[in-house]
């Protein structure tokens, strides 16, 4: 019985240390990835155009979506993930415009 706690326990542990490398590596995706939106909402104030473009984001909700069934994701939970970041990503435009 101990022999399987103690087994069970490492395993616990190496998922969990999994995990946490994987909440860095996103932490750290987000932070590139909104370096390039802040440049892209920088550009967007200096030549007038709208914050933000619902073509693209209707097209980037799409293949969000497709990858997530790839990646064995509920693609309504990449959807919501998404349209949370494309939210931030507007508020920050439209900080350059005001």
């Amino acid at each position: 019985m101990t022999d399987n706690i103690t087994r069970a326990a490492e395993v616990l542990k190496s998922h969990r240390e999994s995990i946490d490398r994987l909440d860095a590596i996103l932490v750290y995706t987000l932070g590139e990835r909104f370096k390039h939106t802040q440049a892209v909402g920088a550009l967007k104030a200096e030549h007038a155009l709208p914050p933000s473009d619902p073509t693209r984001e209707a097209a980037q909700i799409a293949r969000l979506e497709d990858l997530a069934t790839e990646a064995d994701l509920d693609p309504e939970f990449a959807k919501n993930f998404l349209n949370f970041i494309i939210q931030e990503v507007i508020q920050h435009h439209k900080k350059h415009t005001e």
